[in-house]
């Protein structure tokens, strides 16, 4: 009671299967645990719940027709005479929003139509809402903003005073260090590690995840810069994209920083056409017009979005149709799918970004959440696309698999590529980019090299302080 409990691993290591557990979402095949002085056997997720376990799900449980105030308070609605009190329902929904600090966010506005940070705000709040003993977070700040991410922080504390516990997964080790107490290591499946956080070193957590000793996080790479590949003049998309104008070379990893909601997001979508917008936009000199993404990948495009569930996936469909999604003909014969093609080049592909899968005909929605992101990223590298748009492409991904796919993408824009890197982690940003634009109120800042900004100029343009309008 009182304690926060780090668990860390890499993606398919067992730590969300293990909450699931906890939260009696799935059952155990063996072993036995303990709530207090009592054996703990939970017949399902309603009855972990009546005992006071909340589970903060990394893939959102929400129910999107619903209202903010109706899935915060699901399965624990206030009720008068047998009816539900909307009164106290909407006043809980808001006590719990100030908690965070979302007192713009309507509990009255359907969930549905949020921004992904936004619903993830919500998973949350229902997760306080029954005033739960343990409370299982993972990867609760995958997408807050640092000021988010402080008050979430500032959260748990107040609740670790009261005496709940809280077992914190993250793959930011920096979250790690300034919440957590203690911390356990999962790697396959198996507890391999524990221990004080205060008394572990990064390198020491990191070996014990991966297995092995790790180099650094970002590869070395020659950067050497083409031809202008993209040039974008007064793109807007309004109401949240006001204006952005850039240009991105081959062989440049360009890199994009700015808060949710400042229209960077909004950038990326109007660039492959999956939102409406006016200016300019030239790929390799040549003025595009159709605003489809079918003919923007034809172009040369290739989309990573920030939700792969959204947008990014086809989770019914098995880990090699997705990553042949957008190029089946690399895999054909005469027309038609060569499966056996299709098999080696998705296995070479798997074993390269390190996909934990069955096989290549497992089908995505059976992966962890960091292996489907993984799986996205590959559909833009088995693509062969000229540009990569990438908006948050290592969310949810764990810090060995980060530096896997640090590398393809240093490997993509070493083959010639254009990256545009959409991205709130800063050292990622710093460790990866050639230069770096901040977007602020819909308006992208001019780019500079990575090496003229420090993290503090950035965070200053992006809340509207020095950003240097393009």
């Amino acid at each position: 009671a009182g304690e926060v409990h780090a668990l860390i691993g890499e993606n398919g290591a067992g730590k969300s299967t293990l909450m699931n557990i906890l939260s009696g979402w799935h059952p155990p095949d063996s072993g036995t645990m303990h709530f207090g002085d009592a054996p703990y056997e939970p017949r399902g997720p309603a009855d972990a719940r009546r005992r006071g376990i909340a589970h903060i799900h990394q893939e959102l449980a929400l129910c999107p027709h619903l209202t903010v105030a109706e899935n915060i308070v699901l399965g624990a609605e206030p009720a008068r005479a047998g009816w539900i009190d909307r009164r106290a329902r909407r006043a809980r929904a808001e006590a719990l929003l100030a908690e965070l600090g979302q007192h713009d966010l309507d509990p009255e506005r359907v969930v549905g139509s949020l921004p992904l940070a936004a619903r993830h705000t919500v998973e949350i709040c229902r997760a306080l809402a029954v005033d739960a003993r343990v409370l299982l977070m993972d990867e609760p700040t995958s997408s807050f903003t640092r000021a988010e991410t402080e008050r979430l922080f500032a959260l748990v504390r107040r609740l670790a005073a009261r005496g709940v516990a809280v077992v914190y997964i993250s793959h930011f080790l920096e979250e790690v260090r300034e919440i957590a107490d203690r911390y356990t290591v999962l790697r396959d499946g198996r507890s391999v590690a524990t221990g004080a956080i205060a008394g572990t070193s990064d390198a020491e957590l990191i070996a014990a995840m991966v297995g092995r000793p790790m180099g650094g996080l970002f590869p070395a790479r020659a950067r050497v810069l083409g031809e202008v590949v993209l040039a974008v003049e007064e793109l807007a998309s309004p109401p949240l994209l006001r204006s952005a104008s850039f240009e991105l070379r081959r062989g440049e990893i360009l890199g994009v920083a700015g808060l949710v909601g400042s229209g960077r997001s909004e950038m990326v979508r109007a660039l492959f056409g999956l939102a409406p917008s006016s200016g300019r936009i030239a790929l390799r000199g040549r003025v595009l017009s159709a605003a489809q993404p079918a003919a923007r990948v034809v172009a040369g495009f290739g989309y990573a979005s920030e939700d792969r569930k959204a947008e990014g996936l086809a989770l019914p469909m098995s880990v090699a149709d997705n990553l042949c999604a957008t190029n089946f003909a690399r895999c054909a014969r005469h027309g038609w799918i060569a499966l056996s093609r299709q098999r080696a080049q998705v296995q070479r592909w798997m074993e390269a970004l390190r996909i934990r899968a069955a096989g290549p005909w497992q089908r995505t929605r059976a992966l962890s959440g960091g292996n489907q992101q993984k799986v996205a990223i590959g559909r833009l590298l088995y693509q062969d696309a000229e540009v990569l748009l990438l908006d948050e492409p290592t969310r949810g991904v764990d810090i060995g698999s980060k530096a896997q796919l640090y590398e393809a993408i240093a490997g993509a824009a070493g083959s010639g590529k254009g990256v545009l890197l959409v991205s709130s982690y800063l050292p990622e940003l710093f460790g990866l980019c050639d230069r770096i634009a901040v977007m602020c109120r819909g308006r992208l800042s001019a780019a500079r090299p990575a090496s003229g900004w420090t993290p503090e100029e950035v965070m200053a343009a992006a809340v509207g302080g020095a950003a240097e309008s393009a």
